[in-house]
């Protein structure tokens, strides 16, 4: 086979994949949206949590402005304030957009002219992907790739956001009745696995997808370092509140004992205590709290706190990146269809390091060495937020299989916990 061939080959392999994997992320994103009545689309409960509706939008408004307009010839807008209404935070596109706090508020577009904007863009993009023009062809399936991967993201949100609108709801509405369930049960004893320090490689590198701030690859040192091999459970940290852990200001950084008296947290999201008995909120409506699942919905501050009364500490990224290399990408996640953390299963090594919870790190989310952001509006996508956040690692039950790597770096802020937020122990190693 000639040059010319493999090369056409790869061009019509890599085409094709795009084609097949353009319709599948779209269709479930309405797929998660399906189980919703007309009346929850609009619901914004807090600033972090948007409306079903915005998300559907907004995803699509992403390929319009980034695709099809710089790269469809002759391709018109489905409507020309969309482009105002449903960016999210992109300064450089010129357009400006509507108040993040204020999507909530947005009775038009209605929910059925949201789902004909977004037939209206795959249209468009099906025939962007069958025609486009060799020249255009690196830049728009990178394009494409980062597209899918964020309507991805979206998808997790829609299951995050969904939950925090339906526990709002005094009457603890199930988003889906028929999500399996586990029986409580004892979870399996916390095991320490050992790990070398000295210099290790970190960081994407390669053909295949990873965001910008996964790279460049590079090395750090860490010191020898032990690492728990499972997250901490709900029995576990019950233990914490049982101990006066909200009350004991001394276990608190000062930013997290503040937000916890202004709050009035007094333990996870979404817990509920009711004659000394505890439950918490699930998508399938109120569930008796199960000791033996990951505990989920907490912030960095209770990460942190719950470390420190527990005479550890939490690891940094570099140290669970180096703890998860050549580990499978197994666990529980959206896929699953469980939408709930599970409990960690019984046996050797390291368990649940991706899927089921995210977990927070001790890392302050900073730019890798070298680090440059791509020029223009998508050098928004990542870059803008490298201060004032901490990195969490290894995907959740909302997020997709097929998302997630070793090097994948989230990052929320350290009050944050409506998204499904765990973490894993760490302490010095011999």
């Amino acid at each position: 086979m000639s040059d010319t061939s493999a090369t056409q080959d790869r061009i019509d392999a890599a085409r094709a994949a795009l084609a097949e994997q353009y319709p599948r992320v779209r269709r479930f994103s309405e797929r998660l949206c399906e189980p919703l009545a007309i009346e929850d689309y609009g619901l914004q409960t807090v600033v972090e949590a948007s409306p079903p509706k915005w998300h559907l939008a907004h995803v699509s408004w992403f390929y319009e402005t980034f695709l099809l307009r710089p790269f469809l010839p002759g391709y018109q807008v489905f409507h020309p304030r969309f482009e105002y209404l449903f960016n999210s935070y992109y300064e450089q596109t010129g357009t400006g957009f509507w108040p993040r706090h204020e999507r909530g508020l947005l009775a038009r577009p209605t929910v059925a002219e949201v789902y004909d904007y977004r037939r209206h863009v795959d249209a468009a993009m099906t025939r962007l992907i069958a025609e486009c023009p060799a020249a255009d062809r690196p830049t728009v399936e990178q394009r494409l790739r980062i597209g899918l991967n964020h309507e991805q993201q979206h998808q997790e949100l829609l299951v995050t956001d969904i939950k925090h609108h339906f526990a709002h709801n005094p009457l603890r509405p199930a988003y889906r009745a028929d999500l399996p369930t586990t029986t409580p049960s004892t979870p399996a004893p916390l095991q320490w696995l050992d790990f070398e320090g000295g210099l290790i490689e970190v960081g994407a590198e390669g053909e295949g997808f990873h965001y910008d701030n996964e790279a460049p690859r590079h090395r750090v040192f860490v010191a020898p370092f032990k690492l728990a091999d499972r997250p901490v459970t709900n029995g576990e940290f019950l233990e914490f509140i049982r101990d006066g852990g909200y009350q004991n200001t001394g276990l608190w950084l000062s930013d997290g004992w503040a937000t916890v008296k202004q709050q009035g947290w007094r333990a996870p999201l979404y817990w509920d205590e009711r004659d000394g008995e505890w439950s918490l909120m699930t998508l399938s409506g109120m569930r008796p709290l199960d000791p033996a699942e990951p505990v989920c919905h907490v912030s960095y501050y209770e990460a942190d706190a719950y470390a420190t009364w527990a005479g550890k500490r939490l690891p940094t990224e570099f140290e669970w990146e180096h703890a998860a290399q050549g580990q499978p990408i197994a666990g529980h996640f959206v896929d699953d269809g469980w939408l709930h953390p599970r409990p960690a299963p019984r046996g050797e090594g390291l368990k649940q390091l991706f899927g089921d919870v995210w977990e927070w790190t001790g890392s302050a989310y900073l730019p890798y060495p070298g680090y440059r952001a791509a020029p223009g509006a998508l050098g928004e996508y990542n870059g803008k937020f490298m201060c004032n956040r901490m990195v969490l690692r290894g995907g959740s039950c909302a997020t997709s299989r097929d998302h997630v790597r070793s090097t994948y770096r989230n990052f929320f802020y350290p009050h944050e916990r409506w998204q499904f937020m765990g973490f894993r122990l760490a302490e010095v190693g011999a």
